[in-house]
């Protein structure tokens, strides 16, 4: 399938704006809500130091070229998806609400995973200074700083969509929700302020769950603490840092008297359970399509252009087609089908 140059800038412009867009709301809106609710929030801060104008100009001015970038990856894939290199559903005929749902947490769940190996890494000495020393430009980061990458890691970043495409099809609303929870996290982290529970440091069933203190003392210490929604990678690698829970209770830590001691592992139950996050969640998702009903699709169909008639009929396993009516070739001529990789089962 081809496309005009114009077609082209339109998908384009579409991508970056809602890139743009959702980087342009939550870093505004939280960013907004910490001016505004300052006096009460203030005591919640993580860091002593602050950041500066110069600082935050740069944050924005790095994370608006990331979103530039990010665009491009968007219509990539959907290039990729127009001529059957990804699969994305725009409707819920071959998977529903519970694919929807499964695939959704499966794809957070592997990005936080992409995030953490891709992002410990960068932080290799001969990555670093290529891909990942911007971002670390903010020693004190506030949510501006939530796609102020290098063009590198922009790229690495924007990548994990369309590998992931490759092998998991995607509704569009699962894509859609999955970006807005990546940029309303991503921007929670940089808040500088926790706007999480304080109880994370101790909740048995919720520990797991990233706060803002998390990645701020990644920006602080520059090692430790390589996640991105989740603590476990980090528990189960022995990359946490060992003052991280005694921080996120507000009480005071001298950073620097353990940031140069490793961390053990840790064994917790939660953590052991997210190694195979993924694999169980793409399971489930396997057999949630397979349960989808196709009986939407079986029957006769007009052909695009309107000038024959398609049935569309079980052959075993497999769904096929027949064109049973058409006025350029003869009655009963039979051809293959192609259709989305959920119908054949």
């Amino acid at each position: 399938m081809q496309f005009g140059i114009s077609a082209l800038l339109g998908v384009w412009s579409i991508n970056l704006a809602m890139d743009l867009g959702r980087y342009v709301v939550a870093a505004g809106l939280t960013a907004l809500i910490l001016k505004l609710f300052w006096s009460g929030l203030k005591r919640r801060k993580i860091q002593t130091r602050s950041a500066t104008p110069a600082d935050m100009r740069r944050e924005i001015l790095t994370s608006l070229r990331t979103g530039v970038i990010f665009s491009l990856v968007g219509v990539g894939v959907f290039l990729g998806a127009r001529i059957g290199i990804f699969t994305v559903y725009d409707s819920f005929k071959f998977a529903g609400m519970g694919y929807l749902s499964v695939s959704t947490l499966a794809m957070i769940v592997a990005h936080d995973t992409y995030f953490y190996w891709t992002h410990r890494a960068m932080h290799h000495p001969r990555l670093f200074r290529h891909f990942h020393r911007t971002h670390h430009q903010s020693m004190a980061p506030t949510p501006f700083a939530a796609y102020a990458f290098d063009i590198p890691e922009a790229l690495v970043m924007g990548a994990f969509t369309p590998l992931w495409l490759v092998f998991v099809p995607m509704h569009d609303v699962g894509l859609l929700s999955f970006m807005a929870f990546m940029i309303v996290r991503n921007v929670m982290g940089h808040a500088g302020v926790e706007l999480m529970p304080r109880g994370l440091a101790d909740s048995r069933w919720f520990g797991w769950i990233n706060a803002t203190t998390h990645h701020d003392m990644h920006h602080e210490t520059f090692k430790y603490n390589y996640g991105l929604y989740f603590t476990w990678w980090d528990r189960i690698m022995g990359t946490e840092h060992p003052a991280y829970r005694e921080v996120l209770r507000g009480k005071q830590s001298d950073l620097t008297r353990v940031a140069n001691s490793r961390p053990r592992a840790n064994g917790a139950p939660a953590a052991k359970i997210a190694s195979i996050a993924v694999i169980v969640l793409l399971v489930v998702a396997g057999k949630t399509v397979a349960a989808e009903p196709i009986g939407d699709v079986l029957g006769r169909w007009l052909t695009e252009s309107r000038d024959g008639v398609i049935e569309i009929y079980r052959c075993g396993d497999a769904v096929c087609g027949k064109l049973i009516l058409s006025m350029q070739s003869k009655h009963g001529d039979s051809l293959q089908i192609r259709l989305p990789r959920s119908a054949s089962n």
